[in-house]
C-alpha cells in the first residue's frame, strides 16, 4: 500500500509511473527475449520516472529472469527511481535469482547504492482488514 501511495502522488505531480509484480515483469521481459524484442521491451520499463516491481521473492526466477530483472535494474541505475516490495530480507535474495548469489549481489549493489530501505513488520494489511470484517481469525 505505500508503494502505491508514493506512487500515486508521484503521478499526480504529472510524472509517469509503471506498477509491476517481478512476475509479470520477468515474464514480459522473457517473451519478449524470445521474439527478438528484448530492447523495445526494457525501454518500456526504463522510461518511466518511477517504477515500482512489487513482490520480488515470492516467485523463484530461474537464470534468464534474473538477468533480465538485472538488465532492467542495470539500465535504471542513477537514472530513474524505483521502488521494490519484498516479503525477503537482503540475505535471502541470493536464493530468490536462480540460487546465484553472484547476481543478487549485483542488483542489491545497485539498488542500494543511493536507496533508503523501509523494514516493515507486523500484521498484513489485507489480514488486518479481513479480521475486521469478522472474516478471519487471529
Amino acid at each position: 500500500m505505500l508503494s502505491i501511495g508514493l506512487g500515486l502522488k508521484v503521478a499526480e505531480a504529472g510524472r509517469r509511473v509503471l506498477f509491476t509484480t517481478a512476475d509479470d515483469l520477468v515474464t514480459a521481459l522473457s517473451q519478449a527475449f524470445h521474439e527478438s524484442r528484448l530492447k523495445d521491451k526494457i525501454k518500456v520499463y526504463t522510461r518511466t520516472s518511477l517504477l515500482i516491481i512489487d513482490e520480488i521473492g515470492y516467485l523463484p526466477l530461474d537464470k534468464l529472469q534474473s538477468n533480465l530483472l538485472f538488465q532492467v535494474i542495470s539500465k535504471r541505475y542513477e537514472r530513474g527511481s524505483m521502488i521494490l516490495t519484498s516479503n525477503k530480507g537482503f540475505g535471502e535474495w541470493g536464493g530468490i535469482f536462480a540460487g546465484d548469489p553472484v547476481i543478487a549481489s549485483a542488483i542489491l549493489d545497485r539498488l542500494l547504492h543511493h536507496a533508503t530501505t523501509i523494514n516493515i513488520r507486523g500484521e498484513s494489511y489485507r489480514l488486518k482488514h479481513r479480521r475486521e470484517a469478522g472474516l478471519a481469525t487471529t
